[in-house]
């Protein structure tokens, strides 16, 4: 691991804990795929095999396809905090993806898996 000024320590911190809660959300409403562990799916939580009521399934499909959609949205920040975690331990945390110039502080620390400078951002 490289040396690191306290500013990027703290950072480094952040990240780790929203790499936790992440996982944690990720583990209440997913599953993660065995052969791939940057994939999760949605579930339906309690569902149980054999239901024949068609509403109940209904209801646990429906479930499943919110908690697919609420995965997704945190599969996509759980892989930016774990590539912001990493440009840090190659020393190259900071830089905007789209110009290579230093993303300021400020945005870093509002948004520490900030990926682009304020002119790029999405």
């Amino acid at each position: 691991m490289r040396t690191m000024d306290k500013k990027t320590q703290k950072l480094k911190e952040k990240l780790e804990q929203e790499l936790a809660t992440l996982e944690l959300e990720l583990t209440d409403i997913g599953r993660i795929n065995t052969a791939d562990h940057y994939d999760w799916t949605g579930t339906s939580g309690s569902y149980q095999a054999g239901t024949a009521d068609k509403n109940i399934l209904a209801d646990k499909i429906e479930e499943s396809q919110t908690n697919d959609s609420i995965v997704t949205e945190l599969e996509a920040r759980r892989a930016n905090v774990v590539k912001a975690i990493e440009s840090i331990e190659k020393g190259e945390y900071g830089k905007c993806d789209e110009c290579d110039i230093k993303i300021p502080k400020g945005r870093l620390e509002a948004n520490p898996a900030a990926t682009t400078c304020i002119d790029h951002a999405k």
